[in-house]
């Protein structure tokens, strides 16, 4: 389960390198092997002085066959998890400038400079611009889908703004927030690109009412077991600007989910409660 739609806050987000640092040092008496990030200060910036008070640093030469060396593949590829993680964020190639990319790791490999709170402000600044960007995109395709989608008469919207098509009614009482609930679902995005899906890992997920984002916690409240509802859930009783790490979710997306209440989890009595 990858994206079940869980409440989540403000995600921080700090660039791989920090992550990174802990492999950059083997751990003692080990050789290196090939794998860190020696290559990453060989690089001289393109227009650097060569008055520097270290010594300049040649590239990593490739191996008799031609190809690169471990250092300069592995220098690769933390580059490329950096840039993956940027791209993540939704952050565009235009919003980095490369060139100062790669003095700052340089500079940091070398013990030049550490990290700052100006830097981490810096960092939060550009996730930030960047999400609000994606997510004012988001915001205007939702707001036009609902508009229109709430004037077909098998959709309704509720006064939070979510709106949902009943497919199979179900029998029974509805859960309350504090219940737990057993749930089949398939969550995708405005254009259908399906996002997460427990019909295709073949079993219900189970979790309580009010651990799930705001668009959930109100539809299976409405709902009844064996209940099974489309919902349309807007952006703000979603992820808004703050998606999952890793789910392929942009900012501000509106989401669709397949919900089918399969049951509710009895409580635990007194006896069966963990001493």
């Amino acid at each position: 389960m990858t994206s079940l739609p869980r409440r989540c806050g403000r995600i921080l987000f700090l660039v791989c390198t920090l992550a990174a640092a802990g492999m950059l040092v083997p751990p003692a008496g080990a050789q290196p092997s090939g794998t860190g990030a020696a290559g990453a200060a060989s690089q001289p910036t393109p227009g650097s002085s060569a008055g520097s008070a270290s010594k300049p640093a040649t590239a990593a030469k490739p191996t008799a066959a031609g190809k690169p060396s471990p250092a300069s593949a592995a220098s690769y590829s933390l580059g490329v998890s950096m840039g993956e993680q940027l791209r993540a964020n939704g952050i565009p190639a235009d919003a980095v400038s490369s060139e100062r990319l790669a003095q700052g790791v340089r500079d940091a490999l070398s013990g030049k400079v550490k990290l700052t709170d100006a830097d981490r402000n810096n960092i939060a600044g550009l996730v930030r611009a960047a999400r609000e960007a994606a997510g004012d995109a988001g915001h205007r395709a939702a707001a036009k889908f609902l508009a229109e989608n709430g004037k077909k008469p098998d959709v309704v919207t509720t006064a939070s703004g979510l709106q949902y098509r009943v497919v199979a009614p179900g029998k029974g009482d509805s859960p309350k927030a504090t219940d737990e609930v057993i749930v089949n679902y398939r969550g995708k995005l405005l254009d259908g690109t399906e996002f997460d899906s427990s019909y295709a890992r073949g079993k219900p997920v189970t979790f309580p009412v009010n651990h799930v984002i705001p668009g959930w916690t109100e539809a299976l409240q409405l709902m009844k077991p064996g209940g099974k509802y489309e919902l349309f859930v807007p952006p703000q009783l979603a992820y808004d600007l703050n998606p999952p790490a890793g789910a392929p979710i942009p900012p501000g997306s509106m989401l669709i989910f397949d919900v089918e209440l399969v049951g509710i989890k009895p409580p635990q009595t007194a006896a069966e409660a963990p001493k």
